[in-house]
Order: structure tokens, then C-alpha cells, then sequence
């Protein structure tokens, strides 16, 4: 690593708000004064000489969203394209600027995506690898393997079923289609041709255990490993897609904004008042 020029932020913190700690405070102070500037474009101006790659730090923004993390995750992520001085002046031009998911990802575009399963803890062979059960009067239980390998070779196998631990992995799951980029304050998010009704992407009650979607968001086929709230990875897909699949245009007709709590017989609060008509409470507030 040549340099990293950094920026002043309370965001590596977790008291960030009532905690007086700052980091990199000296780095920070370089901006302040002509003769710090020079220096960082000093800096720059190595980079772009003597570096052979370049890469930006990038972080979250927990404080929008309301979820008990406060201290921001932290990547490294590596600009590529073009020749260095390019890398370099594109890099600093994203200091301190917030990037949206719809500069990076455009729509029916095929991407990557990088995450920790769900964890399970310890597990045995009968739940972990769904192996047959022995019967029932077998000694010392059942939920075991009845042979773990011959007399010769004196090891057990790598392929035989063993008891350990299940879930918590990294995983990496690759070709999820982009079916929709939606925007931060879309009323009409979850809106298609084929249904006009105007109806935002978060369904009656809130998502499970998440809530409601106040940000921008991505809706992709198909499933994400790990639970709510659990942080993952996106990237651009490292293939070259020629299949039908892949560059398929996606109209969507219909998406379902029903309570996932329920049974979900409404789409919206609307048409749930118009059904059930003026309830108790309804006219306790109009009293």
C-alpha cells in the first residue's frame, strides 16, 4: 500500500454520536490549510506514477436505517479501467460522496452475490447431511452413520457424513437477475402497466422482522443467503452472458404487496378500509 488518504468521519465508531473519539483527525486537518493540499496532491500525483493498482475504502451508512448497528462496515474495493491516472483522478472525485445502487447496477443485468449463511451451530450427520435414520433399536442412538470406512485405509474418508458445524458460511451465488431498481421515496415503487394501482415495494405490515423500505433497493430473482439485516455483497457478474435467460427483458406484471403477517387478502391500507368499511377506532378519532 502506497498511501491511503483518508477523511475525517465519526462513522468508525460505535458511540459515534455521544463519543468525542474521531479518526484520523491529523489526516483530516491536511484539507484545512493550502499547504496540506499540496501535499495531498502530491500524494495523488505519486499514486498515479509509481501505483500499479488502486483501490477505495469505501462504508456504510447504518444511520439510514433503523437497526441496532451503528458502526459502519468497511471495504476495499479496487477501481478498475483505463490507465492509472484515470483510476486515480476517478477515486478522487468519489471522496466523500455517497454512491447509489443505480450507479452501479442497471436493470435485467445479471450480477453476483457475496454473503454469510444463515447459522445453524452444531449439528449431526441426520439434520446436516440428511442421512437414513438406523432403526430403532439400535445401540447408542440412531441418528448416526452405521460405518464411517473400512479396516484399510486406516482414516475416515472425507466424504463420509460427520457431525460439526451447520450454517455461517460464506457462500457466493452467482447470475441473479436485476428484476427492479426502485428509487427512495417511490410512491408508486411496487406499480406496473399491468396494475396501476399506486402502491409502494414495502407490503401491509412490513417485511419479517425488517420493516419498512425507506431507501433505495434492488429486487432480484431468485434467493439471498443469510437472515434480515445481515450485510452482503454485490458485484458485477464475471461472465459474458449470451443466453436467453440472461438477456431476457423483464416486464413485470404484478408484485404482491399483501401482509406477509396473514393471510394478506388487501394490497393496500386503501383497499382494506373500503372492504371493512369505518371501524370502532376510525370513529373514536373522528369524535
Amino acid at each position: 500500500v502506497f498511501r491511503r488518504v483518508l477523511f475525517l468521519s465519526k462513522q468508525w465508531y460505535q458511540r459515534r454520536v455521544r463519543g468525542k473519539k474521531k479518526a484520523h483527525t491529523r489526516t483530516g486537518q491536511k484539507w484545512a490549510d493550502e499547504d496540506g493540499k499540496k501535499s495531498i496532491d502530491a500524494d495523488f500525483d505519486k499514486m498515479s506514477k509509481y501505483c500499479s493498482v488502486i483501490r477505495v475504502l469505501c462504508h456504510t451508512q447504518p444511520k439510514l436505517f433503523k437497526l441496532k448497528e451503528k458502526k459502519a462496515n468497511i471495504m476495499e474495493i479496487q477501481v478498475n479501467g483505463g490507465e492509472i491516472a484515470d483510476k486515480v483522478a476517478f477515486a478522487q472525485a468519489l471522496l466523500e460522496k455517497p454512491i447509489s445502487v443505480s450507479d452501479l447496477f442497471s436493470q435485467d443485468e445479471m450480477i453476483d452475490v457475496i454473503g454469510v449463511t444463515r447459522g445453524h451451530g452444531y449439528n449431526g450427520v441426520t439434520y446436516r447431511w440428511g442421512t437414513k435414520k438406523l432403526p430403532r433399536k439400535t445401540h447408542k442412538g440412531l441418528r448416526k452413520v452405521a460405518c464411517i470406512g473400512a479396516w484399510h485405509p486406516s482414516r475416515v474418508c472425507f466424504s463420509v457424513p460427520r457431525a460439526g458445524q451447520y450454517g455461517y458460511h460464506h457462500r457466493t451465488e452467482v447470475n441473479k437477475k436485476v428484476y427492479r431498481i426502485g428509487t427512495k421515496g417511490d410512491a408508486k415503487s411496487a406499480s406496473t402497466p399491468f396494475d396501476l394501482t399506486d402502491k409502494a415495494i414495502t407490503p401491509m405490515g412490513g417485511f419479517h422482522h425488517y420493516g419498512k423500505i425507506n431507501e433505495d433497493f434492488l429486487m432480484l430473482k431468485g434467493c439471498v443467503m443469510g437472515p434480515r439485516k445481515r450485510l452482503i455483497t454485490l458485484r458485477k457478474s464475471l461472465l459474458v452472458h449470451t443466453k436467453r435467460v440472461a438477456l431476457e427483458k423483464i416486464n413485470l406484471k404484478f408484485i404482491d404487496t399483501a401482509s406477509k403477517w396473514g393471510h394478506g387478502r388487501f394490497q393496500t391500507d386503501g383497499e382494506k378500509r373500503a372492504f371493512q368499511g369505518l371501524l370502532k377506532k376510525d370513529r373514536e378519532a373522528m369524535e
